[in-house]
């Protein structure tokens, strides 16, 4: 069995020493122990690693992290081994995307679950990429050979694409000899999955155009030597670009994907996008059918059934369905991130629609509200007689879970203890209930979310660095709905229709009051909202808004006797509340469910600020 060969960066002859006699002892090669930065590169140039460890602080000017950049762009797999584990190294390191960091003083075991890791992260990447390439060829072909015009093959080929280059605006321009291939043409993207056709013509001479990613100056640059890109850039606020060039005997063009974000595109989707095009000339070769009638391509299952209960068509929901899309079908770990009650659940549920799991159950767990004496035994179950008071068998969540999805809600709130068990339930693949005698094989797919910065929990202690980039393979981030406030309208519509009765609606001023506010509860907050509105509301059109006063971070409430404490911002806030709900503290259209707390802990929070 061949064994991985890895190279070690480390400038400390001890340490140096100790690594290899842990990884030699644990089946791997190590090929060479490397100094300094130059070093390195001089050994890589030699003899290709399959991964390299490297010391962030090295001898000479170079740093690890420097080597890092350079192994990135010749896709070899690293990890960072380094004395400092504070949120400023977390933050330099993790530009680099390393595959893992293990802190001095290190562990056997630290070194090789890191390793384990990050060569199953190493071959998942591999696999996923080629998996991609091959499924959007053989789209590609399909579409390519297919009856349809030349724009509905465009607006097809985009929709293929989507999940994996997620694009604003795509724009097809045939250069030099046109006369096989299509029309210049774009599409701006509407919603999900809706796009409307942009008709452009070739005006301007195109000269040493070559594949390549534009932002910042860069695209600013690019635009000028090209005035359609001007006109393009400042109509649809464009900020970032990825460019590949089709040459093909019948077919010569460029064709482009645009954002509205800085720096949206990245090496690795410029390379896969490069071995696609390569297959791009069938799509935009010009054809005769004027009528093409049904599709020669096969039909697709509808994906939007699977958000039907994810509201939105802002950029940066855009982008969380594109990824829900595309890491649906794979086996790979997901972290879903953001703020509570931003529907960090729903993504989740999505995921595992779209999977081919769909048919096995999916087990939601919230480690938040795990009482710690009962976290092992309600994971992965017990046995009967195995502690006082189990009178019978108990099976865990994971195993109900198998065949399926768990989904570890508010992971960052998981105590430390139970952190190490989870991580060899995912190495291993087993559990073993409390009072077992044999392991458990499960098969599970892990999804976890948290609101919480788990680079900060890993700094301060409170979370594994292991178990953080086991999690860590396909990060999902749900925008807060004060960064979506245009899709509140059509939230404020799905709420009336999914809890109203009667024909409500929001008055235009009403809905431009709901945009105005910060809304720190997201979307829960707003849901609460329209269904507090739809109790109280006596006529078809709501236009009087009861919305909570609170005041942004920083900012100070000025009284006649100078600014009031946060304690009294916060009792002021409380009373406020109170008499809008007319005392009443729990229950629907109760202060705790306006505030979105437990009713328990405003009860705490008014005995402590003297509220009767």
């Amino acid at each position: 069995m061949k064994r991985n060969k890895i190279l070690l960066v480390e400038d400390q002859f001890i340490e140096a020493h100790d690594l290899e006699l842990i990884l030699e002892k644990n089946g791997y090669e190590v090929c060479g122990i490397a100094r300094s930065v130059s070093q390195a590169e001089e050994m890589i140039a030699r003899q290709k690693p399959d991964l390299v460890v490297l010391d962030i602080f090295l001898k000479g000017s170079q740093t690890g992290i420097d080597l890092a950049m350079k192994l990135k762009q010749q896709h070899i797999a690293f990890i960072f081994i380094s004395a400092n584990s504070d949120r400023k190294i977390l933050d330099q390191a993790k530009v680099s995307e390393p595959y893992g960091f293990i802190v001095k003083p290190f562990r056997e075991q630290d070194v090789v679950t890191t390793l384990e890791i990050a060569f199953y992260r190493k071959n998942h990447s591999l696999e996923s990429r080629i998996a991609q390439q091959l499924t959007l060829i053989r789209e590609v072909d399909e579409i390519g050979n297919s009856t349809l015009s030349c724009a509905q093959k465009f607006t097809e080929t985009a929709k293929a694409f989507q999940p994996y280059v997620c694009f604003d605006y795509i724009d097809f321009y045939p250069i030099g000899d046109s006369s096989n291939a299509c029309d210049a043409m774009g599409l701006l993207r509407l919603q999900f999955e809706k796009y409307r056709l942009i008709e452009t013509k070739a005006t301007d001479e195109i000269a040493n155009i070559r594949s390549g990613l534009y932002t910042g100056q860069s695209l600013s640059s690019f635009a000028h030597q090209h005035p359609r890109w001007m006109a393009l850039i400042a109509e649809y606020g464009l900020k970032s670009m990825l460019q590949i060039v089709i040459d093909h005997d019948q077919v010569k063009g460029v064709l482009s994907f645009c954002s509205r974000q800085h720096s949206a595109y990245a090496d690795n989707q410029l390379q896969l996008m490069s071995e696609i095009g390569k297959s791009l000339y069938s799509v935009f070769k010009a054809t005769d059918v004027k009528n093409p009638g049904k599709p020669a391509i096969p039909e697709k299952k509808k994906a939007p059934s699977a958000f039907a209960d994810m509201i939105g068509k802002s950029t940066k929901m855009l982008e969380v369905f594109d990824n829900i899309q595309r890491v649906a079908p794979s086996e790979a770990s997901v972290l879903i991130l953001g703020e509570s009650g931003t529907g960090k659940e729903k993504v989740a549920r999505a995921i595992h629609r779209l999977s081919s799991r769909n048919g096995q159950p999916i087990v939601v767990i919230n480690c938040a509200s795990i009482p710690e004496n009962l976290a092992e035994s309600l994971l992965f179950g017990h046995e009967k007689g195995a502690f006082t008071n189990a009178m019978d068998t108990r099976i865990g969540k994971f195993e109900q879970a198998n065949g399926g999805t768990i989904f570890l809600d508010e992971i960052g709130d998981m105590p430390r203890e139970l952190q190490v068990k989870l991580l060899r339930v995912l190495q291993e693949r087993e559990i073993e209930r409390i009072g077992g005698r044999n392991p458990i094989p499960v098969n599970v797919r892990i999804i976890a979310a948290t609101n919480k910065n788990l680079e900060e929990e890993v700094s301060a202690g409170r979370f594994r660095l292991d178990l953080y980039y086991r999690l860590h393979i396909f990060p999902i981030t749900v925008p807060a709905l004060r960064d979506r406030k245009g899709d509140i309208p059509e939230l404020v519509s799905y709420f009336l229709e999914k809890y109203s009765e009667r024909q409500l609606e929001f008055t235009p001023e009403a809905l431009q009051l709901l945009k105005q506010h910060h809304w720190p509860g997201n979307i829960r907050e707003l849901e609460h909202c329209v269904q507090r509105h739809i109790l109280t509301s006596r006529t078809q059109s709501i236009s009087d808004i009861d919305l909570p006063i609170i005041p942004s971070s920083g900012q100070k409430i000025e009284t006649t006797n100078g600014t009031k404490t946060i304690h009294e911002n916060e009792r002021d806030h409380i009373v406020a509340v109170l008499e809008k709900c007319k005392g009443k503290v729990s229950g629907t259209g109760g202060a705790a469910e306006v505030l979105d707390i437990p009713p328990s802990t405003l009860n705490s929070r008014m005995k402590k600020l003297g509220i009767r």
